[in-house]
This record gives C-alpha cells, structure tokens and sequence, in this order.
C-alpha cells in the first residue's frame, strides 16, 4: 500500500539543492539580465516584481533571450498598453511553427508515441520535419491562404501535432476536438469558425476497445457547409502521402496573427471560441517551459491529455525549448493504473504531468510507482487542472521519489499558459503553487478591487500578458470579449476563480469564483471542502455548492459519491460533519449531505460547481450544460432529480 502522511497546508516538503539552483535555466536567466540589461535581482520575488512593472523590459529580454526569429522586427516591445486591446510587438512578423521546428536535429527523436495496441516508439525529426513541410505544401495547393481554418477529429497522435504544425506554418488557424466527442460537441465549437479543411480518423481505441466514428465525421461534414476539403487521417505517418518538399518557406504573420483556436470547457452554452496569436503563445511557452519547468534539450515530457485540452498545446510546445514530447492515445487505467508510470519509465520521462484525480484514482488503489518503476530520470511532476491539496503534494514526495519537485501550475485555456507555477529554485511547499509566474501581474482582489494578502480574493491579471486570446471569434465589436473578462474590475482580467497569496507569495488556487461558498459574508474556496471531504473513506468525489435564498438566508449541500457497495449512513454523515467542523469552521458544514452515483465532470476532469448550481436554483438542464462536454452525460441526472424536490410544481 502506499505511504500516506498527515501533512499541514504550508508545511515544507522540499528544498532545491544548491547544485540544482546553480543549474536552472532561470538562475542562468537572471545573471544574463543582470550581466546584459543591468537589472540585479536578489532573488525570485524581486525578479518577478520587475517582470511585472517594466514590462517592456521584461518582455524585450525574453524576445533577446530567446533569439526570436523575425522577418520585419518591432517598432516597440507595447504598442496600446489597455486592457482589452493592448498591442504586443507591433510591426514583428514571424511563425510560430519555424520556432517549434528550429529544434530539428536530424538522427534524433522529435516525438515519442505510444497506444493502448502500439509500442512506444520515436518519431525521428527527418520524417516528422519532412511530413510537416510536404503536408504544408499540399494545403497550400488545396487553396488554403493565411487565415483559413483547418479543423481536426483526432486523437493524441503524432499526425495531430503534423496537422497542427503544417497548418501554423502557412498561417492558417488550426482547431480541434478530440474523437471521443460527439457530433453536436464538435459542430458546437467548429460551425463557429466556418473552417475550409477538415482532417479526422474513422475511429479511435480506448479501454480495450475500437471505437467507430464513421457515423460522427458523416454527422460532422453535413453540419459543416463550408468545408472543402474532408482528409481520413491514416493510422501511421509512413502511409501519409506528404513526401518532403526540396524547397519550403514559412509564412511570416503579425505576431498578433491567429495560430489557433481554443474552446472553453462548455458548461454553459455554447464554448467561447479564443483565439491565440503567434507570438503570444510563442513567448508564453518559451518562458513557460525554460524558466518556469525548467526544461531543456532531450528532456522527455509525458503529460496525458486529449487534443481537446489546453495540455495538448502545451504538449506541442516543448520541441521549442529542444524538449521531446511524449503523446499516448488511450486510457489512462487500462489495461491497469500502472499504463502512465510504465510509460514514464519506458520513456525515461524527465517531466511527467497529471490531474489530482488521476493520483487520487493511484491512491485509493493502492500504487506506489517508485517500487514498480524505474523513475530516476525523472525530475519534474506537475499536478494541475483542478486544486492540489497537501496530501497530493505530498503523496509525489513519499511514493514516486523523494527528490523529485513538484512544480503545480494553474492557469488557463484563456491564455494558453500559467499564471501560478513552479519556480526551480524556491522550496516546495505542501498544498502551496510556489510563486506567481514571471510577467504575469496577479493579484487577489476584494470586491473593492483591493489587493489583499493572507485573504481570499478574485484572481485578477492586472497588466497585460502576450498570450490573452486576440479576441473571441466572431465577437466583432469585442462585446463578449469585455463581459466575460473585464465587466467587473474595468481594465484588469478577471480570470473566474479564487486566489490567494500569503506573505511569501505561496498562492492558492481555490476553485470557481463563480462557484463561491459564502456564507454569511464568508468565502469559501469549495477546495478546502474537497480536500477534507474526499479524505474521509468511503468518499470517492464530493461536490459542494452553495445557493442563497430569498430573504438573505443561505442553503449549502453536499453531495458525495461513494466507493461500491458503500452507502451513506448518520455515521459518516456524523464524521464528515465533525471533520469539516473540526479542521475547518462551522461555515464549512453543509446543511444536507446527498449521495449521487457520479460527481459529474467536464472532459478535461473539472467538477461542474456552476451547472449544477444553476440546476438547483431551477433552470432545465439543457441550458446549462453541454452533455457532449461532460465526461458522464448521465452524471447530471440526480442533481436534476434533486433539484425537483426544492422546486416542486404547482
């Protein structure tokens, strides 16, 4: 069984050595500002400070750093500085693809891949470079200009990075879903874009089973008029016919150019389409990837995810700092929960990225990785997509490898990067993301628009970052663009979910503010509610919202779903009661606690506080909820039936 500790929130777990500190690539980044730019930083919080009150200078050292390849160079580093709007490098023209494929070094590795029936085997960068250059070539005499859409249907194989990758080169915007979407989830997200090329697979395998998606590509292409061109995708990238050109350029675009399109999760309606620019998203992950995860060349970065994640793009980003990334395609438990730590060794993985709920899944089943597999390669973990307890920070440092950093990041889909992370060269804390990221200017902000330290606030960006989305599209006056970001502090984005810092500037991620506990003029982060409820057994997930009702009163329930064969009794009522009432406060205990067969979850693993707060205060389910962005369609039926018993019809 695996080791299991009581640890305290912001008890230390680890420290860097002196020698790792020595060897970072930020200790390298910040003797170079100091030695070429004259700014001297004491330490980390100093240089995030200056990263975020000159931002030209900040942003300019990382374009130097870097070595950004131009076809026309800047008139300045900020054109308009306000929020939304500000102008990033105006006059640059460059590629986002010529930077990922700069990293090409023939008789090496660019990609490695494995499946649930295909051994892990290396992609070498002769033939993923040459399919990228020849597939761009054929778009092009398929008529496909700068700014066309090319969508995908694929999975996380090396053909969808070649796509993406072929696509950006030319400078057309690229889109995708991932097959286990259905047909109304993906015309959801791509009858938006009005794409010109359409690029799929006929099926996909997961869980031990080949799924046909011949009737949903039909489904897909009959919703979507504009489409031209309609590409099977083969099964390996030696039976693609996109031999290497002998000559081939990139096309150069502002750096504000669309390199691709990004959906929302879409709980709520319709997904907001956010478009990402070339070189936002190029400085962002070069900054991202080098100095904050410390990657650097023949690194091996394992993250599991699905194209249709944020973490793909993340993942298709590591080549720019010589990384190689590692793409699986299909379950993470099966044909048992061993199939990532396995990929890990086999691999040698140096990076391995994953979700709390998959190490909660581990836990409860008992895996210690470091007495199966050989890890020592590995040096980095980053846990992220939902908030990181202590027990999770710890359980890494006790049954993966006591010398490993756990570098938990948060961010966003909105831009495409962290905005809270790892820093290599500070101690780990346990429950604790160690520091704001370089150039990001977060905040916690009180309903005054305040900042506050030690206090639960908004999470606020209040400068301007490279990589917010250039706009939503089709959002032509930029009306959408302003509700969903800038409504309530006017000039500074507000990201949705609550924060904290504390005096050392540890931060805290703590759920959607739109999924607030408050009551009685007290704010609770639903995940310290989590974290103390899903440490009582049987508990599986629970899910907590909170409602206020009519003459200021408050109702707060719980529901849990439980481990089989266990049902909900006074007893355990009784103990997560008095857990949440001892480690917690009194506000902290809901009024009624609920068991549901499934707490349900969007596809990339995120708990839906806000549809099913919205079901509980009587809206119908349709409108809240995409069931074809839920990872358990099924999963809303008892909120649904809940819901019946506080609204009974007349």
């Amino acid at each position: 069984m695996g080791v299991e500790l009581a640890v305290r929130e912001g008890e230390l777990l680890w420290t860097p050595s002196p020698e790792r500190v020595a060897g970072a690539n930020l200790t390298a980044f910040t003797a170079w500002v100091a030695r070429e730019r004259g700014v001297r930083c004491a330490g980390y919080p100093e240089l995030w400070r200056w990263s975020v009150e000159d931002l030209d200078g900040f942003w300019q050292a990382i374009w130097d750093y870097f070595g950004v390849r131009v076809s026309a160079t800047p008139s300045a580093v900020l054109g308009r500085r306000e929020m939304p709007g500000a102008q990033w490098f105006p006059g640059a023209r460059l590629n986002f693809a010529e930077h990922v494929l700069r990293a090409e070094r023939p008789g090496t590795d660019a990609v490695l891949y494995g499946s649930e029936d295909t051994p892990l085997a290396g992609v070498p960068w002769e033939v993923f470079a040459g399919r990228v250059r020849g597939l761009a070539n054929g778009l092009r005499a398929l008529g496909v200009r700068p700014g066309d859409r090319v969508v995908g249907y694929l999975p996380n194989i090396p053909q969808a990075m070649v796509a993406m990758l072929a696509t950006a080169s030319i400078g057309a915007i690229w889109a995708c879903c991932s097959p286990d979407f259905g047909w109304p989830g993906v015309l959801d997200r791509f009858s938006q874009l009005d794409p010109k090329v359409l690029f799929h697979v006929d099926s996909y395998r997961y869980g031990g089973e080949e799924r046909d998606r011949r009737d949903e590509v039909r489904a897909i292409v009959d919703g979507l008029p504009s489409l031209e061109h309609v590409l099977r995708v083969p099964s390996t990238l030696d039976e693609w016919d996109c031999a290497p050109p002998e000559y081939f350029e990139y096309t150069h675009v502002p750096f504000d150019h669309p390199l691709w399109i990004l959906f929302s999760s879409g709980t709520t309606g319709r997904p907001k389409a956010l478009v990402h620019g070339h070189g936002g998203v190029l400085l962002e992950q070069l900054k991202l990837q080098h100095l904050h995860l410390d990657l650097r060349r023949g690194d091996r970065v394992l993250f599991y995810t699905t194209t249709g994640w944020m973490m793909w793009n993340f993942l298709a980003c590591s080549p720019l700092v010589g990384a190689v990334p590692v793409l699986y395609d299909g379950s993470p438990g099966h044909p048992d929960l061993d199939v990532l730590w396995r990929l890990a060794q086999d691999s040698r993985a140096t990076f391995f990225g994953t979700s709390p709920s998959f190490v909660n899944l581990v836990r409860q089943a008992g895996v210690v990785p470091r007495e199966r597999f050989d890890l020592s390669p590995l040096r980095v973990v980053m846990p992220a997509g939902s908030p990181v307890g202590p027990d999770i920070t710890a359980w890494f440092y006790e049954n993966v490898k006591p010398d490993v950093w756990v570098a938990t990041g948060s961010g966003g889909t909105d831009c495409c990067t962290g905005f809270v992370g790892g820093v290599p060269t500070l101690p780990v804390y346990a429950g604790e993301i160690q520091a704001r990221s370089l150039g990001v200017a977060a905040y916690a902000y009180d309903e005054r628009g305040r900042s506050v330290v030690d206090e639960v606030g908004e999470l606020v960006i209040a400068q301007p970052m490279p990589s917010m989305p250039v706009r939503l599209w089709g959002d032509r006056d930029g009306q959408r663009y302003r509700e969903a970001y800038f409504a309530q502090y006017p000039g500074v984005w507000r990201h949705g979910d609550f924060f904290r810092i504390n005096g050392r500037g540890g931060c805290f991620v703590l759920g959607r503010s739109d999924a607030m506990l408050n009551r009685h003029g007290v704010r609770i982060g639903t995940a310290e509610v989590y974290r103390c409820v899903e440490a009582v057994r049987p508990v599986d997930e629970a899910l907590v919202v909170n409602l206020d009702l009519p003459g200021g009163g408050f109702f707060m329930p719980l529901f849990v779903s439980l481990q089989s064969g266990h049902k909900l009794d006074a007893a355990l009522e009784a103990e997560i009661r008095g857990r949440l009432r001892r480690e917690y406060t009194p506000r902290h205990v809901p009024d009624r606690i609920i068991q549901v067969p499934a707490i349900p979850r969007t596809r990339s693993g995120k708990k839906m506080e806000i549809p099913v707060r919205r079901i509980l205060l009587g809206a119908p389910v349709e409108s809240v909820a995409d069931p074809h962005a839920m990872a358990d369609p099924g999963a809303l039926a008892a909120f649904v039936e809940f819901a019946q018993t506080l609204h009974p019809r007349e």
